[in-house]
């Protein structure tokens, strides 16, 4: 077993017992390619379906450093919920928290695997639908996000769930672009922004990750979603607190946040009841 294989193994391990990580475990990856092959080895010791990707920017001056300006990893089908009244998202005890306001993107045709390069609009031919939503961004080890874009790679790209809320109405217009979005944190704003503010927006996340997966041999498949960034950006969050998001002035979804160890413990009781 190489060190990639070790380091994901404790990830994985800690994710499955809801129990926090006080030092990386392990060397830290110092190219994209240990990071990315650290991500892989825990995918494939996952056994819940990839059902989409999180996709997240990496800030100057390592965008230039890295030669990328942002970064993926896997949303598994067990963290996918729907937005409803009094829905609770886990974070892990004594690791990284936070929500993230985000326009989901839906996969409708798989991207060409031989295609390495695409426009905005290319990427944007092969979407079928967007929604309102939130990313649930956490992690075992507290330093995900302050050690660098590499380390948050190794861990899933630091996401723990998604919360799908209403679709976009005329959403080829791109008029949804220009919406005022933001996030409350017990009915305090903690960010607000557009997405025309993003880079190269939405659409622009989704053209990173079909070029990332032609580049490294990841599937993806109709009905996959992609986060496609966060658009206020990542708000920490401690069990207890309830994110609000608003976009525009007709979408609005909540989410409660709760300790993944409560999480993990009333499911085992849910199944030991049968």
């Amino acid at each position: 077993m190489n060190e990639g294989e070790r380091i994901a193994q404790a990830f994985v391990a800690a994710r499955r017992d809801a129990r926090a990580l006080a030092q990386y475990p392990g060397q830290r990856p110092e190219t994209l390619d240990q990071a990315y092959a650290i991500q892989s080895h825990a995918i494939a010791l996952t056994p819940s379906a990839v059902a989409g990707w999180k996709v997240g920017r990496i800030n100057p001056p390592l965008d230039t450093q890295l030669g990328t300006n942002r970064l993926a990893g896997p949303i598994f089908a067990d963290r996918v919920v729907e937005a409803r009244d009094g829905l609770a998202m886990p974070v892990f005890e004594g690791g990284f928290g936070a929500a993230e306001a985000e326009f989901l993107l839906r996969i409708g045709t798989a991207p060409d695997p031989a295609k390495k390069s695409y426009t905005i609009a290319e990427a944007m031919a092969l979407i079928d639908a967007v929604h309102a939503g939130i990313e649930v961004a956490s992690s075992p080890y507290p330093g995900i996000n302050a050690d660098g874009p590499l380390v948050t790679i190794s861990d899933f790209g630091n996401n723990h769930g998604l919360v799908i809320g209403p679709e976009i109405p005329d959403w080829r217009s791109g008029q949804f672009l220009r919406w005022p979005l933001e996030l409350l944190i017990d009915g305090k704003r903690a960010g607000a922004a557009t997405a025309a503010e993003m880079l190269d927006g939405p659409f622009g996340a989704a053209a990173f990750l079909f070029e990332l997966a032609a580049a490294r041999g990841i599937a993806l498949t109709p009905g996959q979603w992609i986060s496609s960034g966060a658009v206020t950006g990542v708000h920490q969050m401690r069990p207890g607190e309830v994110a609000v998001a608003r976009f525009g002035n007709s979408i609005e979804i909540a989410c409660a946040i709760e300790g993944a160890a409560a999480e993990a413990q009333a499911r085992k009781v849910a199944h030991e009841r049968g």
